[in-house]
This record gives C-alpha cells, structure tokens and sequence, in this order.
C-alpha cells in the first residue's frame, strides 16, 4: 500500500470555546485547511511550527517523541485542537515537529474519528459500517453504568 492522505480542517478548540462563551467573533476562530498524511502506525497527530502558529496553539507540555528512526527528540505537544473529516470530529492535541514538512494524522486521531484506510483507492474513508454517525466501543465500566441501546 503506497501513502495515503485526506484532507483535514484543523480548528483552534480554545478559539470555539471563546465563541461558545461570546468572547470572540465566528470570524475570528483559526482554522487551517491541510492534506494531511494518514499513518495509522503513528499514534498521535503531528503538526509543524508553521500550524501551531496558525491555530495560535499553546503548549501544554514537552515530551520525548521517538521518531521512525528510533532516534528521540524533545517536542511540544500543544492543542487542543478540533479535527474535522467528512461528517466526523474529534479533539486531539499534537506534537510539534520543527522540521516537519507534513501534518500527520496517527491511529488515536483516527480511532476517535471512527475512519478506515481504504487499501485499494489508497484514500480515507469514513466508517462503511457506521456511514452516519461514528460508534465509540466503551467496555463494561461497572454496574451503576446505565447504557441506552443505539436505534
């Protein structure tokens, strides 16, 4: 299977929490339009410096990230950030990479987002099994849990 990309709205989650509260404009929330390489044997998604700027992101923490050369560099993971595919979001943070060329959506990302790779047309797709709304697996967390059955 050769490289797959999609492309991904990535949207300052600070930014849509302002608006919610009537602090900022609609106007006024970063987003960035990105093709954005899917690697589902990457676990988080991975941005650069030029997206982190966009989105006006900031930092949560510094963490070691071992990269696919098992060499390990020091990074910032900022966010959050609000990531939406097709009729699909979720809220992750990311790694920044300084020297990254590519935005990069791993399998957490993707998991939440409830996608597939499509081998064949080498594309990401949505769910077949669940086309209208993404379905979440949450094992049995204890009695008292009071779980509705999906229509």
């Amino acid at each position: 299977m050769g490289l797959v990309y999609a492309e991904l709205e990535l949207i300052s989650s600070d930014d849509i929490a302002l608006y919610h509260r009537g602090f900022l404009a609609e106007a006024q929330i970063k987003s960035i339009r990105v093709e954005a390489l899917v690697d589902s044997g990457a676990y988080q998604m991975v941005i650069n410096e030029h997206v982190k700027r966009q989105l006006g992101l900031r930092v949560i923490e510094e963490r070691v990230a071992t990269l696919a050369d098992e060499s390990e560099l020091r990074v910032e993971v900022v966010g959050p950030i609000e990531i939406r595919f097709k009729n699909r979001r979720t809220v992750a943070d990311a790694l920044v990479l300084p020297h990254a060329t590519e935005v990069l959506l791993g399998s957490v990302p993707m998991e939440d987002l409830d996608v597939v790779i499509d081998p064949k047309r080498q594309t990401l797709e949505v769910n077949p099994a669940n086309p209208n709304i993404p379905v979440t697996i949450v094992k049995h967390v204890g009695a008292d849990l009071c779980v509705r059955p999906v229509a």
